[in-house]
């Protein structure tokens, strides 16, 4: 079958990058610096498949829920790569796994490290997300720390129906060799698997949660210290806490028993099977 084929070719594009199996998913064992590499090489002629690679990011919330959801965990079981954006997850990996989480790979630094690089080789973004305000202030923010960068389009996440699949065919127009979707978990994932089949002109897609809030300014990352000791959870509760209480509150349980009990030794390529 078609689609399994193209699958396969995603897959074999990873193949060489080390995982671990921490808390049900498989995780990549990169750090910062290796996975933006990572996502500059993908995107070169020589290194391009036949549909956009499909990067992902879990921390202790997205643990608990695929454990619980199993539409959430079958979209993030095709993800061609899994980063850890989450300190718990780094954390865990010295205590409950041989190989450990090298760091944590936010993707609000990770794309300010591919920003810098795409910049410099000329490469281009899409930022689709967030609602028109925000999604506007976070590509002028961005625009005006890399003047150079290539933004060849941007759009709220709100469109639906044929609006949406319009404005899907018009970014696989501009080509852009990076997508960044924002739409948070799991409809980006969502969005991936139903429009990839559409979006054969891009090179990386990157799910980003909440990325745009914080490019935007309307949304401050959490301390050093408490991303470090792995708290940033508990500082979004102190930002949002109507939103966020009661969801931390049945997930972090969860996501801690996850990480102490579903784990598994590096090892290269394969499935995504826990």
């Amino acid at each position: 079958m078609p689609e399994r084929r193209v699958n396969l070719v995603g897959r074999a594009a990873t193949a060489n990058v080390p995982r671990i199996t921490l808390g049900g998913l498989r995780l990549a064992v990169l750090d910062l610096e290796q996975t933006a590499n990572f996502m500059i090489e993908m995107v070169f002629p020589q290194r391009r498949v036949d549909r956009p690679l499909y990067l992902t990011s879990a921390n202790g919330e997205v643990l608990a829920r695929c454990s619980t959801e199993p539409m959430t965990d079958r979209l993030f079981r095709a993800a061609d790569l899994i980063n850890a954006d989450g300190q718990p997850l780094v954390t865990a990996s010295r205590f409950r796994s041989k190989t450990r989480l090298p760091e944590r790979v936010a993707t609000t630094d990770l794309f300010h490290l591919v920003a810098r690089k795409a910049q410099a080789a000329g490469l281009t973004f899409y930022m689709l997300g967030a609602d028109e305000a925000e999604n506007a202030a976070a590509v002028a923010s961005v625009r005006e720390q890399y003047p150079d960068l290539k933004i060849v389009g941007r759009c709220h996440g709100f469109l639906r129906g044929e609006a949406l699949r319009a404005k899907v065919a018009e970014i696989d127009a501009l080509a852009p060799d990076y997508l960044w979707v924002a739409l948070g978990v799991p409809y980006e994932q969502a969005f991936v698997e139903e429009f990839t089949p559409a979006l054969s002109n891009v090179g990386v897609i990157k799910t980003s949660g909440g990325l745009f809030n914080f490019l935007s300014g309307s949304r401050a990352r959490a301390p050093r210290w408490m991303q470090h000791a792995g708290l940033e959870w508990a500082w979004r509760i102190w930002l949002e806490p109507r939103r966020l209480f009661w969801r931390y509150l049945t997930t972090n349980p969860r996501a801690l028993y996850l990480l102490l009990n579903r784990n598994r030794s590096a090892d290269i390529g394969g499935t995504h099977d826990r």
